[in-house]
């Protein structure tokens, strides 16, 4: 596989691509596609090496933008796939060439093969490798791809990996050929395989949904003690906003009084409309009435904050049924309730 020197993007295109990708996906590519072919081509390629940005880093840029959008800020995916809808929604029919400069070219950068490989995997084919090799393979790769990689190592080579990186300076071309033909035959077999995922957080969430609620807290009550953070991250998964809609009347009229008004139109703005005739029906008239007017004064609101405060709500769902006070549906189906 042949390399070539890595693309250079100047501090100006870089912070242009920061503030694009900060954008909903949307207003990014309209704020793209104002911009001249050649420099729709040099943002997109910043996007789709850059992988994610900080917040840290996302917030400086802006800052020189707007004085203050704090809602705004924070960690915001790049990559390959995020600047081909870019520049597709930007240019439209006249995006194919474009596309293909850009897939060509990250596919000629050192290591490009890499940069879809999940760290895990990277990790078990550089970890019995010289210090020296594995900062050379991480300092071509995106930062957070290499900062998982890092983070898997023992400590002693993850400092002797660092101190390599933090001194490295111009790599010979054939160095870098050398390591990363070794690299790719290596893990020829498995970059063409498929793989099919199984397991995983969303995997217990979806069982323990089904299962009686004292199993499920029993299983969860003796996970805490040793891995709070997976059990608060599998309780996330398990019910979320929509499921409001599987809720009886009586219980739904008793999240309402802990509920504020303004936080359910901000959350009934992203959920069905099945789901907003529910609340809206448990509610008075008047109250209905109130709650249509300042959803309808919102206007458009970001998704993010949407999915916040439907978060908080599903919050305070689970406070209620921790208490006692509600009783949520075992499975797909509501319970069956007899006199």
């Amino acid at each position: 596989m042949a390399s070539s020197t890595p693309v250079n993007i100047s501090e100006g295109v870089r912070k242009a691509a920061i503030l694009i990708m900060s954008l909903e996906e949307d207003d990014a590519a309209a704020l793209l596609a104002r911009l001249p072919r050649h420099e729709v081509e040099r943002v997109s390629i910043a996007i789709a090496q850059m992988d994610t940005v900080s917040g840290q880093e996302q917030e400086q840029v802006m800052r020189e933008f707007l004085e203050s959008r704090p809602s705004i800020m924070g960690p915001n995916a790049g990559g390959l796939d995020r600047a081909k809808n870019l520049v597709m929604k930007a240019l439209g029919k006249e995006a194919a060439d474009t596309i293909s400069m850009l897939q060509q070219t990250l596919e000629s950068l050192p290591f490009g093969f890499l940069h879809k490989v999940d760290p895990q995997n990277i990790l078990s084919f550089v970890i019995d490798e010289h210090p020296q090799t594995i900062a050379l393979v991480l300092s071509h790769l995106p930062p957070a791809t290499a900062a998982g990689v890092i983070s898997g190592l023992p400590l002693d080579r993850r400092l002797a990996v660092i101190e390599r990186i933090a001194e490295m300076g111009e790599t010979s071309p054939d160095a870098i050929e050398e390591v990363e033909g070794v690299l790719s035959s290596r893990m020829s077999l498995f970059l063409t395989q498929g793989f099919r995922k199984a397991g995983g957080v969303p995997a217990v969430a979806e069982m323990l949904n089904v299962c009686d609620r004292s199993t499920e807290r029993a299983i969860l009550d003796a996970l805490a003690k040793e891995k709070p953070e997976l059990v608060e991250e599998i309780r996330r998964l398990m019910f979320v906003f929509e499921d409001i809609l599987k809720l009886s009347d009586k219980d739904i009229q008793t999240i309402l009084k802990h509920v504020e008004t303004n936080q359910w139109a901000m959350a009934l703005k992203g959920a069905s409309e099945a789901l907003q005739e529910k609340i809206l029906s448990n509610m008075s008239q008047r109250a209905a009435e109130m709650l249509r007017e300042e959803m309808d004064f919102l206007g458009k609101v970001r998704l993010s904050e949407v999915e916040s405060v439907q978060q908080k709500i599903v919050d305070i769902v689970r406070s209620l049924e921790d208490a006692g006070q509600i009783s949520r549906p075992t499975g797909d189906q509501e319970e069956e309730y007899v006199a």
